[in-house]
């Protein structure tokens, strides 16, 4: 009788799990630091003691192999997964993009239909973050739209630059640059940010100056060393293209507008969101393995479906393993001692807020970052912190572009950062070995997902 009431506390433990959630102890330390997902939480991982590095909850596993039922990516529930191929894949057919193939993909009611989505395993316990306007919800057409709106270089005032060029998907949604680069060449003086994940962020750009990704959506097109053009003369642009006049009047019911064009272009880059990695695999099985032998054989002998779980999670673990490097720097990463997790954080290890580094600021007139828009001393120098999902892809870093690699970026947490009266009370120097530099770099590494397939070249002629 006991042993069956102890088997049956353990199932209900591990499904709670599995499913994902986040609890207090009695001295109010949070115990699961991932699924955090308030923008305002000062939510920072906790350990049982120094050297025992906090345990994070990487997503709701029970989504980690659910695939979808069709090949339009919805799943059974019938929720899109977003990463499916189907949402960025663009209009069927080869060729020229044909008004003919746009007004028989517009006459699908399907292509019109709100859409629920579900987030990726890894990303999946960020869910409650996701951020989706009411006045713009997710549609099929509405996201094809965008995606051409994307690749478009019309957008641009001599017809060089479009969203891509800065954020393109063969070099992580950014540029491998230090900065930007626009229209003749001019350069800005931060580096492109990524563009993907954007689902679960509000206020966008390193300075968070623009409060939503409508709004980011369309600020480059009339900044004049970006794509140097002006919202009026790009709305008259595409609104001569009949490809494109045909779906911004089905799509919108006031056509072509500057503000639609941006509704257009953040539906796109909202599905744009990374894979499972293999840390999502390694987090999820972790559930399973911290069970004691002989109680995890009991629990799949009673529970058929637990089993087959327990399998699929195996089975995913071992097809994308993280190497004994990375699990040591997942180790540190989580631990009180170095911290990363107090600002990479949440499911998208990235606490949303704005802290000052010290990058840049030796220079003689340093780029001051949030502050430029909130007037506010304390934001002098602090930029917005990034997502450590697939960061092995998007170099350089920082937002200045100034650290060239992965390695120059954990060097410069572990010296302490560069002094300021504006430094982050969570920067302090590290003392880090040569070995676990390394770790924390493969552990960056294993945090790598697969975006999803994306058609970069039909356009509306």
């Amino acid at each position: 009788m006991y042993a069956k009431f102890c088997c049956s506390f353990l199932l209900f433990t591990l499904l709670i799990a599995v499913v994902g959630c986040s609890g207090e102890t009695e001295d109010n330390t949070v115990t699961d630091p991932v699924p955090n997902t308030d923008a305002d939480s000062e939510t920072v991982p906790s350990t049982d003691s120094d050297d025992q590095p906090a345990e994070p909850t990487a997503d709701e596993t029970t989504k980690t192999d659910e695939t979808p039922s069709d090949a339009g990516g919805t799943l059974a529930d019938g929720s899109v997964l977003l990463g499916s191929t189907a949402l960025t894949a663009g209009i069927p057919g080869e060729g020229d993009l044909t008004v003919a193939q746009i007004g028989a993909w517009l006459d699908s009611e399907d292509n019109h239909a709100p859409l629920a989505v579900t987030l990726p395993a890894g990303l999946a316990a960020g869910s409650a973050a996701i951020v989706i306007p009411e006045d713009n919800p997710l549609t099929r057409a509405k996201i094809e739209l965008g995606r051409q709106l994307y690749f478009d270089r019309r957008l641009s005032a001599d017809n060089t630059v479009s969203c891509a060029d800065c954020h393109h998907p063969d070099e992580g949604f950014a540029r491998h640059t230090q900065f930007g680069v626009g229209i003749d060449g001019q350069q800005g003086g931060r580096n492109s940010p990524i563009s993907y994940n954007r689902i679960l962020s509000g206020a966008q750009f390193w300075d968070g100056r623009a409060d939503s990704l409508e709004a980011q959506a369309v600020g480059p097109i009339a900044s004049p060393i970006e794509m140097g053009n002006t919202h009026e003369a790009a709305v008259a642009t595409v609104g001569k293209i009949e490809g494109y006049k045909l779906q911004f009047d089905r799509i919108f019911s006031d056509g072509v507008t500057i503000d639609n064009v941006g509704r257009a272009i953040a539906s796109f880059e909202r599905a744009i969101v990374t894979g499972p990695s293999p840390f999502d695999h390694y987090e999820a099985f972790q559930r399973f393995a911290k069970l004691d032998e002989e109680d995890l054989k009991e629990l799949l002998a009673d529970d058929p479906e637990l089993a087959a779980k327990y399998e699929s999670l195996g089975d995913a673990k071992d097809k994308h393993p993280m190497s004994e490097s990375a699990i040591r720097g997942r180790d540190l990463f989580f631990n009180k001692k170095i911290n990363c997790a107090a600002c990479h954080v949440g499911a998208n290890l990235a606490d949303e807020k704005y802290h000052n580094l010290g990058v840049g600021m030796s220079a003689e007139k340093p780029d001051l970052g949030r502050f430029e828009v909130t007037k506010v001393d304390a934001d002098r120098g602090a930029f917005k912190t990034p997502t450590i999902r697939n960061v092995a892809l998007s170099a350089p870093y920082m937002h200045d572009g100034g650290l060239k690699t992965l390695e120059e970026v954990v060097e410069h947490y572990n010296k302490g950062g560069m002094k300021n009266p504006n430094l982050s009370d969570k920067i302090v120097k590290l003392n880090l070995t040569d070995q676990q530099k390394a770790d924390l770099v493969e552990f960056m590494k294993a945090c790598t997902g697969a975006f999803p397939k994306i058609e970069t070249e039909r356009l509306p002629q």
